[in-house]
């Protein structure tokens, strides 16, 4: 079995993380799925912005866990969570590094939606 490779943001791949200056409320089917004020915005090289919302403001009766599962070399095993109220639009809508490498080690215990297979996420800056 090959190892995976582990990377290391640098100048050629950076990776920042911030604290959101706001507050976001993600919701589906007429149900919040997560509101928060603590979320992280993760900038990854020329990507757009990624916010990551604490686990404890995640409404948990709404999700499902499921078996799909991806690698980043910068940031590790990734796990994914449906939205069972989505429906078939949002399966493996939300995504989370459980156990992330020492570089963004900030995004553990945080989780992050796709626009497209949730109704809403609402970005209100401080």
């Amino acid at each position: 079995m090959t190892a995976k490779p582990v990377k290391i943001p640098g100048p050629d791949h950076p990776i920042t993380l911030a604290a959101y200056p706001g507050h976001i409320v993600v919701s589906v089917a007429g149900q919040i799925v997560a509101d928060t004020r603590a979320a992280l915005t993760l900038r990854e090289a020329d990507y757009p912005p990624v916010h990551y919302i604490p686990r404890g403001d995640v409404a948990w009766s709404l999700l499902e866990k499921t078996g799909h599962s991806t690698y980043c070399p910068y940031k590790g095993e990734c796990s994914y969570y449906s939205i069972t109220a989505g429906g078939p639009r949002s399966v493996n809508a939300i995504w989370s590094y459980e156990k992330p490498y020492k570089s963004v080690a900030a995004i553990k215990n945080y989780m992050a939606f796709y626009p497209d297979r949730v109704d809403n996420i609402e970005l209100n800056p401080a």
